[in-house]
C-alpha cells in the first residue's frame, strides 16, 4: 500500500510538472502572438473567398440530403426544403466550420493559406462562445452592408465588429524561414 502511494505521488507530480510545462510554453506563445500585426483586409478578404469555396460544397452537400429526405416536389415553383430549414442548416454549417477550425488552431484552410490566426486578446484560442460570437457577428457586419467590416478602417486597433464582440483578433504570422 505505501508503494502505491508512492506510485500515486510520483505520477500527481509529473502530471502538474508536465500541465505546468505547458502553461508556460502557453503563456510564451500567447505574448509573442500579441505582438504579431494584424493583416492586411485584402488578405483576409482572400482567405474569406478561399473559405467560401469549402464552405459552398457542404451547402450543396446538406442540400442533396434535405431533398433525398424530403423527396422532390410536384411542382419547380414549391421548394423541396423549407426556407427556414435550408437557412438553418447552412447557418449551423458556417458555425460548426469556423468553429471547429478556429477552436483547433486557430485558422480555417483560407487562413493557413495566407498566415492569419484568429486569437483572443489574451493570445489564447478562441472558445466556442467567442466563436459562435463572431460567426454571428461577421453575418451581422456584412448584411448591414459590410459596416462591421468598414468599422476596421475607424477602429484604433483595425478590429473589426465581431472582433470587438467576441474579444478576439486576427493577427499576420511571419514566414517560416
Amino acid at each position: 500500500m505505501g508503494i502505491d502511494l508512492i506510485q500515486f505521488m510520483l505520477v500527481y507530480a509529473e502530471i502538474t510538472i508536465s500541465s505546468l510545462t505547458a502553461n508556460v510554453t502557453m503563456t510564451l506563445e500567447s505574448a509573442s502572438l500579441n505582438r504579431l500585426p494584424t493583416p492586411p483586409i485584402w488578405r483576409h478578404m482572400l482567405a474569406m473567398l478561399y473559405d467560401l469555396l469549402l464552405i459552398l460544397p457542404l451547402f450543396m452537400a446538406a442540400t442533396a440530403i434535405w431533398v433525398a429526405i424530403l423527396g422532390p416536389t410536384d411542382s419547380i415553383a414549391q421548394p423541396t426544403v423549407p426556407r427556414g430549414l435550408q437557412w438553418a442548416g447552412w447557418l449551423l454549417i458556417v458555425i460548426l466550420f469556423f468553429g471547429i477550425f478556429w477552436r483547433r488552431g486557430g485558422q480555417t484552410l483560407g487562413m493557413q493559406a495566407w498566415r492569419i490566426k484568429l486569437i483572443t486578446q489574451t493570445g489564447e484560442r478562441p472558445t466556442w462562445r467567442q466563436a459562435l460570437i463572431r460567426v454571428v457577428g461577421a453575418l451581422l457586419s456584412a448584411t448591414l452592408l459590410g459596416l462591421g467590416y468598414a468599422w476596421r478602417f475607424v477602429s484604433a486597433d483595425n478590429a473589426y465588429w465581431h472582433d470587438q464582440w467576441s474579444g478576439t483578433r486576427l493577427v499576420l504570422i511571419p514566414k517560416k524561414g
